[in-house]
């Protein structure tokens, strides 16, 4: 049987949980489109667009250091539902906004739940090895990450649709109620949900969270291999700018019939439909065993790097997509896979700060690296062409910091054997990659 659908066909706890993901990742796209027509329409300005895409950014890095000691001191399902729910509310303060001084209303709602969201994911992320087996892991990922490109395609355009025919309002709703819907989902999930046993916490200090926080850098900066796995997602979002260039590149370069949503579309599909394949044609290709997955992390980023070269002398929009999509093959093998081996080589009690750091480490280089990518495109007026072929060329640096620091910590490492080998023991789960 397909694994996929064996996992899906076997495993309830997952089933449950990816559904519910699958439905709020859905209302989310539609509401994406609505926000930012939403403030569009009501005060005209690119610019108060582009202060909203940094809203739904910087929350995470400031938020993320509390959510991961959260993460690994709470009941880590009973957190996800009330992220959800917490979610679903805030999005209906949107249905406030009328006017435009009433825009700050839209801010703080995506602010708060975006927040929220640093709370939900690396709870999720943690949750996945605890409610699969070794075997399941590398195909719980890939699945995952292959619905978010699916919903990215997808919700986007029917979110554009429905905001188009029914109005702002009803995109609102229905992304309110996929994150009740995905409440209930996970609410039906049955698995031991709190991290392991940790130290109480007693006195003041200890209440602060930043003796967790310091024991989590500690960890961290004693084991160089999990150090260099959390800033894997960083070095992809080092040349994050590419998501921007794509929505110049469908404005400025290849508009379909003089429409700019078209050729956007084209791009963001084939973007979506690279991330679909990428970690499940290599997981075909390599199988799962961990070296295989640490050795495919620094060819990946030379495979993103040079299809956004390629696309910067791509002559037709069919063309481009085709180095978009090729792109994202490779980045997609990035994000699932370094997500895989952290959940492997970190203990259930680290993984919420492990997961809420390494979100925000990402979150940080890529609004720093889309701030940089507009001012090049705007204030320095760089054609989208060269800033393809100089963030493509960028993403050869992490590449290259990668395959140093593999062949430098390979050589201390034992090779084990395949996943389902591994002892399950938090002991020897510590070990399991090296």
């Amino acid at each position: 049987m397909n694994p996929y659908l064996a996992l899906l066909k076997q495993n309830r706890n997952f089933r449950l949980l990816y559904t519910g993901q699958t439905i709020s990742q859905l209302g989310d796209w539609f509401n994406t489109v609505a926000v930012f027509a939403l403030v569009l329409d009501l005060t005209g300005s690119a610019t108060m667009v582009a202060w909203m895409l940094i809203v739904q950014f910087l929350p995470v890095a400031l938020v993320s250091p509390v959510a991961g000691v959260v993460v690994d001191r709470v009941d880590r399902r009973r957190l996800m539902i009330a992220a959800d729910i917490l979610r679903g509310l805030l999005i209906l303060g949107l249905l406030l906004v009328r006017r435009s001084d009433q825009v700050w209303i839209a801010y703080a709602v995506m602010a708060l739940t975006v927040s929220a969201t640093s709370f939900f994911e690396p709870a999720r992320t943690a949750t996945i090895p605890n409610i699969t087996s070794d075997r399941e892991l590398m195909p719980a990922n890939a699945l995952s990450a292959a619905t978010w490109s699916a919903m990215l395609a997808l919700g986007a355009s029917i979110g554009g649709v429905v905001t188009a025919l029914a109005g702002r309002n009803v995109a609102f709703v229905v992304n309110a109620l996929s994150f009740f819907a995905s409440a209930y989902f996970i609410a039906q999930t049955r698995y031991d949900s709190a991290p392991r046993p940790t130290a109480p916490l007693r006195g003041w200090f200890a209440l602060t969270g930043i003796p967790d926080l310091l024991e989590g850098l500690r960890y961290v900066r004693a084991r160089a291999h999990v150090a260099a796995l959390m800033f894997v997602k960083a070095g992809w979002g080092l040349a994050g700018g590419v998501l921007l260039l794509l929505s110049v590149f469908g404005q400025r370069v290849f508009p379909v019939g003089g429409s700019t949503a078209a050729g956007i579309g084209v791009l963001y599909g084939a973007r979506g439909v690279g991330a679909a394949l990428g970690p499940i044609a290599l997981r075909w290709i390599l199988g799962q065993q961990p070296a295989g997955l640490r050795r495919s992390i620094g060819p990946a980023y030379f495979i993103v790097g040079a299809f956004y070269v390629a696309l910067a002398f791509a002559p037709t929009l069919p063309v481009a997509a085709l180095c978009v999509l090729l792109a994202h093959f490779g980045g997609a093998v990035l994000w699932v896979f370094s997500t895989v081996l952290l959940q492997l080589e970190v203990p259930d009690r680290f993984r919420g700060r492990v997961f809420a750091a390494e979100l925000a480490l990402v979150t940080l280089t890529s609004s720093a690296s889309s701030y940089l990518t507009a001012y090049a495109l705007d204030q320095a007026a760089w054609s989208p062409r060269r800033m393809s072929f100089v963030l493509g060329t960028l993403f050869c640096v992490p590449g290259v910091v990668w395959l140093v620091i593999e062949s430098r910590l390979g050589a201390s490492r034992t090779p084990v054997g395949p996943l389902a080998a591994v002892s399950p023991e938090e002991d020897v789960l510590e070990d399991r990659i090296r």
